[in-house]
């Protein structure tokens, strides 16, 4: 082993891999987790797909695990404040140490079998890392959610899963995965493995028979979970209670489309036969579960609403939701997006809410700059501020909501700054 780095070189070194840019397939990710010996093929895990709701599910089902006594990994992506969110074991973040040694043993192994002008992505290797971690830790499971797609994403390098799981598909990254709907369903089934066992989100026909089709390719068994099971009864900012199967759950997440990925989590936790989980455990760990940056609120007085809506499927559920629990009022909006993002049709979701727009520029090198997109709000009849940074947005929001009674403030959009508003109120 050449010398060890220090954190920040770790974290420049992944960084670099940023170079290969986003490479979809599987013959660089296996070869070099030969090279690490396949601890992924030493792990169980819960494989989790999926437009929107992957982050949710995944947290529902990790808190439900751990509850029952399991010592359980959960690998989410993207990061919301800290690299270490993305790998977990029990609460407990992945060390900036652990990051630096398992780096290290990577790069190592990469310079010595590839080319600098070739070899892994940053995803990739990311992926790895948690593979080595999990298996460091001995994992009894790891919830491992997809990060683009499915059939060909780095984390479909495992033979084998205890349930798959597809939640809502979408319209996202469709430069990628396809322009229909159908399309881009095929591609998140590709999780679906030889035998499976999968659970599956309510969705539309033809997205159905899409993943039910590959099902039957591979022989594996499909659980869709039936909206007439879920049974919603009382939601306010406190949380949520429903009943799945005739059990009642509550929640402390927001948004009615939680109570679904909850039912969701509870029938994949209930697939997990080989796994002594209770009633008990399910209702423990969902109530437990928490998930930064989806319909989060950071302040009653004024009301601060964060949501990390960044698609079309988001920015209509998120309006949906603050019309039920805000009927009649007015936002002031802090929002900022990626240039590529559908933001005219995700702004003309929220508009008819809509007091004022405060505009910010996420902090990545695809992002729409905020006097830009200040200036198309402005064009379609909306009243528009833009920001130097995502700080003095919120003290200009906050400042806005003093002056009249029953102003609320939401902040939502690129995932490239939903963590900064969460250091502004402190928030870990």
């Amino acid at each position: 082993m050449k010398n060890q780095m220090t954190y920040d070189q770790a974290l420049e070194y992944l960084n670099s891999r940023q170079m290969f840019g986003t490479k979809m397939g599987l013959e660089r990710i296996a070869k070099l987790m030969q090279y690490l010996g396949d601890p992924q093929k030493q792990l169980k895990f819960v494989h989790i797909a999926g437009t929107n709701g992957k982050g949710s599910t995944s947290s529902f089902v990790y808190h439900i695990i751990k509850e029952a006594g399991y010592k359980v990994g959960l690998f989410t992506s993207p990061y919301i404040q800290r690299f270490n969110e993305r790998i977990q074991v029990g609460e407990q973040e992945i060390t900036n140490d652990e990051i630096v040694q398992i780096l290290t043993q990577i790069r190592d192994i990469i310079e010595q079998n590839w080319s600098k002008e070739e070899g892994p992505t940053w995803f990739e290797v990311l992926t790895a890392m948690c593979f080595v971690y999990f298996k460091n830790q001995n994992c009894d499971i790891v919830v491992l959610e997809v990060g683009l797609g499915g059939d060909l994403d780095s984390t479909n390098v495992i033979d084998k899963s205890e349930v798959s799981v597809i939640t809502t598909i979408s319209y996202d990254h469709m430069e990628v995965l396809g322009n229909t709907l159908e399309e881009i369903a095929a591609k998140k089934a590709g999780i679906i493995k030889q035998n499976g066992t999968v659970v599956v989100y309510p969705q539309g026909d033809s997205v159905t028979e899409v993943i039910k089709d590959k099902c039957n390719k591979q022989d594996a068994t499909m659980n869709l979970v039936n909206p007439i099971n879920i049974v919603p009864k009382t939601y306010d900012l406190q949380g949520q209670t429903f009943s799945y199967k005739n059990i009642d759950y509550s929640i402390k997440m927001l948004g009615q489309y939680q109570v679904y990925n909850a039912s969701v989590a509870i029938e994949a936790v209930l697939q997990l036969s080989k796994m002594e989980i209770s009633v008990e455990h399910i209702q423990k760990g969902l109530e437990k579960a928490t998930w930064p940056g989806r319909m989060e609120l950071l302040s009653k007085e004024p009301l601060f609403l964060l949501d990390g809506a960044h698609n079309i499927q988001g920015a209509t559920t998120l309006v949906s939701n603050m019309r039920i629990l805000f009927p009649n009022r007015k936002f002031i909006f802090i929002v900022g997006f990626l240039a590529h993002k559908e933001y005219e049709k995700m702004l003309a979701q929220v508009m008819p809410m809509a007091k004022h727009f405060i505009t910010v520029t996420p902090v990545n090198e695809k992002a729409m700059k905020a006097q830009d997109l200040a200036v198309y709000i402005e064009s379609k009849g909306g009243k528009a501020t833009p920001s130097s940074s995502v700080s003095g947005a919120i003290d200009l929001a906050l400042e806005m909501a003093k002056t009249e009674e029953g102003n609320c403030i939401c902040a939502f959009g690129s995932l490239y700054y939903i963590g900064m508003v969460r250091d502004y109120f402190g928030l870990r």
